[in-house]
């Protein structure tokens, strides 16, 4: 089995936010050829806003091999409007750069954000992956996560066209 450097998973730095946005760019990107509708260029500064909040937040985490980033994760403790339980923690993004996949970089992300939500008072860790992004949801399962709730959706446009209903019947 080949070895590959040890990464360092580390919490990022505010001079780590534009790399981390750019990987981000490069996750969304990525994300579309798996159904998701997410604009990579549109959302440039916004993400940019975002993962700054993150970094302030100590939910951005970076794995470093030497000094380049070679992935990030983003994670939160929910917060919810009303009484939940168990409480849970939130994983919204995990990225590794496809130059370093099998590595064990994203299992070193997964695990450090982990044991933060852990230590933040989370009993549970939860994500959400495209349904068409096999890779990712066998990563999940082969970290133990399993399916608990399926996201359906419908086009409405597809409605507006097989409408029956003429719109002067009241």
């Amino acid at each position: 089995m080949p070895q590959y450097p040890e990464p360092v998973v580390e919490f990022a730095s505010g001079t780590d936010v534009d790399q981390v946005l750019e990987c981000w760019l490069r996750l969304a990107d990525e994300q579309r050829a798996h159904g998701s509708a997410v604009h990579v260029d549109d959302n440039r500064e916004p993400m940019r806003q975002i993962l700054s909040a993150q970094q302030v937040a100590n939910g951005l985490l970076v794995a470093r091999v030497g000094d380049e980033i070679v992935g990030f994760v983003t994670f939160t403790v929910e917060t919810e409007t009303v009484a939940v339980d168990p409480t849970r923690g939130l994983l919204t993004n995990i990225w590794v750069d496809p130059a370093h996949r099998n590595e064990g970089i994203g299992t070193a992300l997964l695990d450090a954000a982990e044991t933060e939500l852990a230590d933040r008072g989370a009993d549970v860790c939860r994500l959400e992956v495209l349904e068409d992004n096999e890779s990712a949801r066998r990563f999940y399962r082969d970290h133990d996560y399993e399916s608990r709730r399926r996201i359906m959706e419908r086009s409405l446009r597809a409605r507006e066209k097989n409408d029956t209903h003429s719109k002067g019947d009241g």
